[in-house]
């Protein structure tokens, strides 16, 4: 909720609507109904009507009869993380995570938060010429937006993942502090998942000589010498088609740097310091080599040392939905000096670690925003009174944030396993099958928890009924910015197709690593008896899914191609089930553990095997879609 924890007027001089800049609810009108105080809702409800009934001149005209939600430090009042903290982190290294986080809880209630309102409040503007017709291509970021850079690097958001303090638990310290950040952070989480994946290519390259002091300003925590740095991919003719859209050159100079000529039409945080971006090398005539097989990566700084730009031109800032507090920008390139970092023509293998990482940052931002939006929610029924009585005390409310509830929990625990993960392949502890299963889950969490953030947000906003579209209350930023998680980084029917990739290269080894660890989770539940249910369920599942498998191989790839969306949403929902199982199976675990854990197995865990059964996969069932689709089109009549 995007008030002000102080109430005081914003920096920027820009204030709040009156209503919200009040620290305490109105002492005569409006209803202020908190835990404890139920009986004394039925005297304030008659009041609220007898003002009502007064004539329109008596009345405060700025009364507004309900009371805005207010949650406290997130970190403590996430009973599921500091839970899973407490399971999985050694006690000495819990003891000094949870004391960070507690700190770090405290930062982001009253300080962090405000700052994250008045980068919405305040977004980029482009200042194309100075005062004298001369040509700068300034984008002006708002005071608030530098301050998080700063807080980022004090933090050590991105620090903390490589100075590994925690051997293979400190990627998944970093994740925890960027979850409870993301919501809070007006927008900068973007940029900071681009530093990671910039950071995690260095060093997977070795952290080369020449990259040795970049590597160091992307992880430092001393605020003036952190750099963020972009990811310049998308081009005129699309996004994850990199392979036959990339257009970008890039001419060798007798100094061995080269010059990148192009048009990059979507770049995010494009008042970054550095960034990552893909081009084609020219040979000795100027040809260049088509497809993926062609393009390199190159690094390269945005401004040279007297602060101008490398060659590079601002087109226009883009107009979006969302995420409006980040400058996203059309640039051209017009001989931009860069240095190559990959060998020639591998520069899609070279840039796939970043992707991961900036994946794993997606899932990071769509768990945070489902979270930020329940807490909200469920606190806003303890307030709210409608039909003589709280929110909270109507089952089909409490039911429907309930189940949203679940929705978060899996999600949460599907991405605490994708972290974890990391941290043992980036600390050379991981078995193969660690890294078979890291390989497939990556791009099975962050389609399924995109789908999963857009459905909880939106029904989040439904739970405040009106208040809950209106600008101010800061309901309706959530909901922006929180639907490009499921277009960023590729969408949800790109991303199946990764899945289908995974299995391809690793001839089938992913499944078998992923039938492998669900099992293992499961066998951790045998001796509970309230999560029999679940269990069965799940392990019907499985069997399910390996029947498709088997049944699928032998159809062919149209087959896999049109199951791909729901097979990856399978092995994310049973995946999960297996997670939340595992969770509820601990001997401290409480009773909402095990009923989030029959719930979740409660839903279809294997829809792509009902799916197989209704021949929703086959050819013929292909040419219906294209009918259904073109009915009445004038496209009916071409080819499709």
């Amino acid at each position: 909720w995007r008030s002000s924890a102080t109430c005081k007027p914003w920096q920027s001089g820009r204030f709040l609507p009156r209503v919200w800049e009040r620290c305490q609810p109105p002492s005569r009108k409006g209803i202020n109904t908190t835990a404890g105080q139920g009986q004394q809702v039925g005297m304030r409800e008659k009041q609220v009507l007898e003002d009502l009934e007064m004539p329109l001149a008596r009345r405060e005209t700025e009364t507004l009869f309900q009371e805005q939600p207010q949650t406290g430090n997130q970190y403590l009042e996430d009973a599921l993380l500091r839970s899973y903290l407490k399971t999985h982190l050694p006690p000495k290294v819990l003891e000094e995570v949870n004391r960070d986080l507690e700190r770090f809880g405290n930062r982001l209630l009253t300080k962090i938060k405000p700052l994250g309102w008045e980068c919405e409040l305040n977004p980029p503007v482009f200042r194309q010429y100075d005062a004298w017709g001369r040509r700068v291509d300034h984008i002006v970021t708002c005071s608030a937006w530098g301050r998080m850079k700063e807080i980022a690097a004090e933090e050590g958001l991105i620090a903390e993942a490589y100075e590994r303090r925690y051997s293979n638990w400190s990627r998944l310290h970093q994740a925890v502090k960027l979850y409870l950040f993301s919501s809070s952070s007006g927008g900068f989480n973007c940029p900071l998942a681009m530093t990671d994946g910039a950071a995690k290519v260095i060093e997977s390259l070795g952290i080369p000589r020449s990259l040795k002091n970049a590597f160091d300003h992307l992880t430092s925590r001393d605020p003036k010498k952190f750099w963020t740095s972009g990811q310049w991919m998308t081009e005129r003719r699309g996004g994850s088609d990199v392979a036959n859209g990339t257009e970008t050159v890039a001419r060798k100079q007798p100094d061995g740097t080269y010059r990148l000529y192009g048009f990059k039409w979507f770049t995010s945080a494009a008042d970054s310091d550095v960034t990552l971006t893909l081009a084609r090398v020219a040979d000795a005539e100027g040809k260049v080599k088509q497809g993926s097989s062609g393009l390199s990566l190159f690094f390269l700084k945005v401004r040279d040392e007297e602060g101008k730009l490398n060659s590079i031109q601002v087109q226009r800032l883009k107009d979006k939905l969302g995420t409006r507090q980040m400058a996203t920008a059309e640039l051209w390139l017009d001989g931009a000096k860069a240095e190559l970092i990959s060998a020639e023509g591998r520069g899609v293998a070279s840039i796939s670690n970043m992707l991961n990482i900036t994946r794993i940052h997606n899932v990071i931002g769509a768990v945070a925003s489902m979270r930020r939006m329940i807490s909200l929610s469920r606190d806003y029924a303890r307030r709210r009174v409608a039909f003589g009585k709280l929110l909270k005390d109507h089952p089909l409310h409490m039911q429907t944030i309930a189940r949203m509830e679940v929705q978060t929990r899996g999600a949460f625990l599907l991405l605490m396993e994708i972290v974890r993960l990391l941290g043992l392949v980036e600390t050379n502890m991981a078995s193969e099958q660690d890294q078979l299963l890291l390989r497939l889950l990556i791009p099975v969490a962050k389609l399924y928890t995109g789908k999963q953030a857009s459905a909880v947000v939106v029904e989040a906003m439904e739970s405040f009924g009106g208040q809950g579209y209106m600008e101010d209350t800061g309901l309706p930023v959530i909901v922006r910015d929180t639907l490009v998680l499921s277009i960023w980084e590729g969408t949800t029917n790109i991303l199946s197709l990764d899945v289908l990739r995974s299995l391809t290269k690793s001839q089938g080894q992913v499944m078998a690593a992923f039938f492998s660890a669900a099992q293992q989770k499961l066998e951790l539940a045998s001796s509970t008896a309230k999560l029999e249910p679940a269990v069965k369920q799940t392990r019907d599942a499985i069997s399910s899914l390996a029947q498709f498998t088997q049944v699928a191989g032998s159809k062919g790839a149209m087959t896999m191609e049109l199951a791909a969306r729901d097979f990856s949403y399978t092995l994310a929902r049973i995946y999960a089930g297996a997670l939340l199982i595992e969770h509820a199976a601990r001997p401290d675990a409480s009773s909402t553990d095990i009923a989030a854990a029959r719930r979740w197995c409660n839903q279809e865990l294997c829809p792509v095997a009902t799916e197989l059964e209704n021949s929703s996969y086959e050819a013929e069932e292909a040419v219906v879609d294209g009918a259904l689709v073109y009915e009445g089109s004038p496209a009916c009549g071409s080819r499709l």
